[in-house]
């Protein structure tokens, strides 16, 4: 799907998403990331849903959003509570939501001028 938003201030937006990609400026993504209003933090969350530990949540931490939006792919997952200590004890609140529902949320967000962090989980198209 392709969104159009007016891009405030040359600011990170998600412009498509699709099977196995996000479209950050007309860019394709295909690897997980975390998306900020002004940068792109790469090979973020690498093993996927199953393997996400503390220390993704680690790193989402020290970038200093007030919200997080966590996309876990083409359907909602849930990660185990636990993971989410960094966030809880940095008042970072966070929102779980599928990749598509992250996506749009961000730019919403952004556009309000909110430090929001997108943490994506991109699954591959399987061949």
């Amino acid at each position: 799907m392709k969104l159009h938003l007016d891009n405030p201030a040359n600011r990170n937006l998600v412009t498509g998403y699709g099977a196995g990609y996000v479209a950050i400026n007309h860019r394709q993504y295909e690897a997980n990331l975390i998306l900020l209003p002004d940068r792109i933090v790469e090979s973020w969350g690498a093993g996927g849903f199953e393997a996400l530990a503390e220390s993704d949540f680690e790193a989402i931490r020290t970038l200093g959003p007030e919200i997080l939006l966590l996309g876990t792919g083409d359907r909602q997952r849930f990660p185990a509570p636990s993971l989410l200590r960094p966030l809880i004890e940095a008042r970072i609140g966070y929102e779980i939501m599928d990749l598509p529902a992250a996506c749009r949320t961000f730019n919403i967000l952004m556009a309000e001028g909110r430090r929001v962090a997108a943490a994506l989980l991109i699954e591959a198209i399987p061949s």
